[in-house]
Formats: structure tokens, sequence, C-alpha cells
């Protein structure tokens, strides 16, 4: 198929925030209302109606009528939803939030992640739920603990107060429970100031249910693609060069209008495009000259469920030019081994020759078969690659679907030993991708980080009716919190004071240490696969090196097996962790970090 994206290049231009403007192509008349007053907008060409005479004033509450119908609509690409979904919008301006100069940005490239969501980050003012300027206020504790870049959960408005921010319909409004686009920029100026760059994960394969009013304006979805949510965003039949613009409009304001650092995008395997030139492709053209023009680094990282290494080679070689991808099978992999879990995607990994491949390989189902999905899976890494290395995929213990996708939101470290917990860690903050932490975990966090949601009564019903309905089959026997219930949230609020209790504190210490040694250490630093090896001593032991250095990690539950190799190990390195956890390998589950003796 000739897609759309065979016009001549990326339009990456810049929104004219002091007009009134919208995208209604099947539309023969269009009204406004601003502040009460109505106004009839004028045809323009390519579908797009106009109101010329006047300006769109930051604070103008405004809404759109098509032809004869009743309902007042909000702008699909509306900044500020202050009443929510349904309401009415408001103008918002973000040059006036733009942040003051003296941020240059940063490469992200094996930087160290955190992943947080901005309602459950803190309580909040009022108890109730975080936002971003109480956000702010626990910066300081992510700078001390040695994170280089927060990667925020969706902001962009959603229905209700609380939520995931997966259901977004407003791709360009930030959600106001959060603070609104003006607590986003401060935000982001606030983690700047502390040399912290700001990812902002966004959803541009589907939209909610609820709000979602779209498709009133225009072909955003078409039902030539299905997806799990439905009809497919609409990026290569009719209409779809005016979407691709909407989407890269949305991107560009997050990036270049907010100062933001880089994005991360959902599930790109579900954005069904069988255009020549992908959306993802066109996407990351657009964003390098964006990066060109604010003059700092912009970062797009891909969740993808391929396991394609396409998704991050370049475009002009034929790939999708992302600069990273998620890489759920080290996942996958550290998981099931620490914790001897077996069950759906988990069939394939547990063992110690599986950890061992996914460590030095990246993706176990590389052109494999996948008992999972039933068929032959993904292509593999080149660790010679010219295109991409090791800092090219995140890897995890833990993330918001890694724990949230269980039936109670339970973290791993719940039903971990300390020591194994800190083996876990041990082999992703000191791997060779770039790792990403999931809030709390850090501390071994007590609370869990559950499925919530704020629906109105009857898609709430049919939400939470569901939930129980998908473990039921699964045979969970205890009852699954209900996502529309407020203390599901409220559950999964951190609990901050718990940071200086002993066996918490212990385990921050621990998070310190790997992330210092990682700093540190050129060895540990290195995106290069080909000098990744790892060593499978025992099934409950393995030996990672990274060069000179290596790391011992052990499961336990009982001693390091004293076998010959491990004798050896043992004789020939000096231990250089300092951390709380470093000496429970030689006894019990943990980890050390080790250095040929001659040189410690």
């Amino acid at each position: 198929m000739t897609g759309p994206s065979q016009t001549s290049a990326p339009r990456p231009s810049a929104r004219d925030h002091g007009r009134f403007a919208l995208w209604a192509p099947a539309a023969r008349r269009v009204s406004i209302r601003v502040d009460g007053t109505v106004h009839e907008m004028l045809s323009g060409e390519g579908g797009w109606f106009e109101l010329p005479d006047v300006p769109a004033r930051p604070g103008a509450r405004y809404a759109f009528r098509l032809d004869d119908e009743e309902l007042w609509l909000p702008d699909p690409r509306s900044l500020s939803q202050p009443d929510g979904v349904h309401g009415e919008s408001e103008v918002a301006d973000p040059r006036a939030l733009a942040e003051e100069p003296g941020w240059s940005g940063r490469s992200l490239r094996g930087a160290v992640l955190y992943e947080l969501h901005i309602g459950t980050f803190t309580p909040g003012p009022d108890g109730r739920g975080g936002t971003f300027d109480s956000a702010i206020e626990r910066l300081d504790e992510l700078v001390d603990l040695g994170v280089d870049a927060i990667e925020l959960l969706p902001v962009a408005t959603f229905p209700g107060e609380r939520g995931w921010g997966y259901d977004g319909v407003g791709l360009y409004a930030v959600h106001s429970a959060y603070g609104g686009p003006a607590g986003l920029a401060r935000f982001v100026q606030a983690a700047h100031r502390r040399g912290l760059a700001v990812l902002l994960d966004v959803v541009h394969n589907h939209l909610g249910p609820d709000g979602n009013y779209l498709s009133r304006f225009g072909p955003y979805f078409t039902t030539e693609h299905e997806t799990p949510w439905g009809a497919a965003v609409n990026l290569d039949q009719p209409g779809s060069r005016e979407v691709r613009d909407f989407l890269l409009g949305s991107a560009r304001q997050w990036l270049v209008d907010l100062g933001l650092d880089g994005l991360r995008l959902d599930a790109v395997h579900e954005l069904r495009d069988d255009s020549e030139t992908p959306f993802l492709a066109e996407l990351s053209d657009a964003v390098a000259q964006w990066s060109a023009q604010v003059g700092r680094p912009l970062t797009l990282i891909a969740e993808s469920d391929r396991n394609q290494p396409a998704t991050v080679s370049p475009t002009r070689a034929g790939g999708l030019g992302m600069d990273m991808q998620w890489a759920d099978d080290v996942h996958h992999g550290v998981h099931a081994w620490i914790t001897g879990e077996r069950e759906g995607y988990y069939g394939d990994f547990g063992s110690a020759e599986v950890l061992r491949a996914v460590l030095e390989e990246v993706f176990l189902h590389a052109g494999t078969y996948s008992s999972f999905r039933g068929q032959v899976w993904g292509a593999p890494v080149d660790p010679a690659s010219a295109h991409y290395d090791a800092h090219s995929f995140v890897t995890f213990l833990q993330n918001h679907d890694q724990v949230g996708n269980r039936a109670t939101g339970d973290r791993v470290h719940h039903g971990l030993a300390p020591g194994q917990h800190a083996a876990a860690s041990a082999l992703i903050l000191l791997g060779p991708g770039t790792p990403m932490l999931f809030q709390g975990e850090e501390w071994a966090a007590s609370t869990p980080f559950a499925f919530f949601t704020d629906h109105d009564e009857e898609l709430g019903r049919l939400v939470s009716a569901g939930r129980a309905k998908e473990f039921a089959a699964m045979g969970w026997g205890q009852r699954v919190p209900d996502p529309q219930e407020r203390s599901t949230f409220e559950s999964s609020i951190l609990r901050w004071s718990e940071r200086e209790r002993a066996e918490h504190a212990r385990m921050l210490e621990w998070y310190r240490t790997l992330i210092a040694l990682r700093r540190a250490e050129a060895d540990l630093r290195d995106g290069d696969l080909r000098a990744v090896r790892v060593e499978v001593l025992a099934e409950e032991t393995v030996l990672l090196h990274r060069g000179g250095l290596a790391v011992l990690a052990h499961r336990g539950p009982g001693p390091l097996r004293e076998g010959p190799r491990a004798e050896q190990v043992l004789a020939s390195f000096g231990e250089i962790t300092q951390g709380a956890h470093g000496r429970l390998s030689l006894e019990g589950p943990g980890a050390v970090v080790l250095r040929p003796a001659a040189s410690v």
C-alpha cells in the first residue's frame, strides 16, 4: 500500500496557540462557543475550520458543535480540560510555561531510569493522591539514589480523578487532578534544575471508551485493522495524513513546547500500519529534526512485543529509528529464575541457562518457538551491530505492567527473601542494558501497585466485573481488589516513612551501592554485548562477567555450593561491594560484585 507517509516529508510544524482551529472533514459547518458566546467558524481547505477574528486567549473556555448536533464537544487538541473529559476545553499556551534556559539535556542510553505514577508516588497535599507539585518534593531523594531520568506514566487527561492513564482520551491535555499543563511544566523544570531528565509515557495505539469523541470529528480510526481495543488508529487509510499530523503534533507539544526529554511509546505493535513508511519511522525522523531545533537530545523508547532489533535500528537502515525498546524477555528471565513462577508467558523461562541467554542476547525468543504465543517469534540481536547495542534495551525487575497486571498488584519482592531481591536487582542494575526501576522498589516498598479506575457507574461496573472474571478464570481463589474502590487506589500510594525502618533502609542502601558502582566502574557502563558473559555455576548461582568485573548472584535458599568453579571464583576474585546485602550470597541468597584479586 502507498501510505500517507509517501508525501514528501514529516510536517512537524508548530501549532499556533493563539487561534481557534478544528479539523472536521465530514462536517458542513462548525460552531464554537467561547466563554459563552457562540460563533460560526469559517470553512477552509482540507476539512479545516477556523475562527480568524477571535483570538484564543489563555484561560478562555470553549467547545465545538458540529452541524445540527446538540452536543458541545471538547477540542481534540485541547491542552487543558479542567472539568474533565466531557467538559469545555481551556485555552493554554505552553510557550508561556517554557522553562528558564540552562538545561542542555542528556543522553539516556545506559542511564538509570525511574518509572513513577504521579497519583501514587506521593499522598498529595490532602492525602488523597499525588500531584506534580507534591512529586517535586521527592525529587531530591531520587537524586540521592542516583537516578538519571524519570519516566512518568501517562498524564494525558483521562476519565475521573484516578487511574493508570492508559484509557486517556485527550492526547494533548494534561490531567487536571495532577495539576494540568502548568503543573507538568513546574515538574519538568524542577527535575531539570536537579539534573534529572523527564520522559513521558504516551498512548498512540488507542483511546479509552469514556470521553472518546475523535471519531465524531474525522476518520481517526479504521476498521481495516483490529486491535484489542477495537478499530485501529488510522495510520494508512484515507484521511490518515491528518491523523498522523495529529499524533506528531501531540509529540511535539510534549518535547518542544513543554520541554520534556523523551517519550515512551505504549505497545507500538498495536499501531497497525501498512504504509511504506511506518508512522514510527516518520515520528523518529521528526524528533531528530526537533532535537536539532532545540539543541538537546530527545529520546524515543518503544514498548514492543515483537522482539525485533529493527525497532532500534535507524530509519536510514530500514528500521523504525527508536532509541531504545523495553526488553520483556530480560524481565521474564530474571523474574522466573528468582521466583520459580512458570505460569502464562513465564512458561519458557526460569532456568539458569535461560537467564544466561537473556543477559547475553537480550531476546530469548529470537526466531525461535514461543510456547505462550504458539509460534516462532522475534529475531536475534547482533552483538556486533553498528546500529544498536545493549543500551538500546531497557531492562527492569519491576514496572507498572509486571506489578499492576497481577491480581492484587503485588510486587516481586513481596514473595522473596531480601537476599533474593538483592540478587535480582544486581543482575538488572549491573547488567548491560539501560536499567529502569519502578517507584518504591529501591526500598522494597510494602505497598502494592494495583489496577485502579474512576469510571462512571455503568462503565465502572463492567470493569470491576471483568477484572474479577479474568482472574477467576485463571484459578485465582482470593478476592481481587475492585478497581473502582478508592481503597484500591489508596493502598497503592507509597509510604515514604517506611524507608527509615531497618529492612527497608537496608535495601535502599543496596540500591544506592549498585547505582554508585555502575557510575564509578567503566566496565559496568559499557554497552558492548560482546563484553558480556554469563557462567552458570549451578542452577541457583550465576556469574555475570562485565569486562574485568563480575557479579555473583545466588538465589538460594541454601548456601552457595562450593563446587570446583565456585571455589576458584571465590579464591581468585575480591569483593568490592560495600552495600548492606553484599555478603549474603556466600551463606544464603544475595549478590556480590567482584574484581580479580590482584586488582583489589
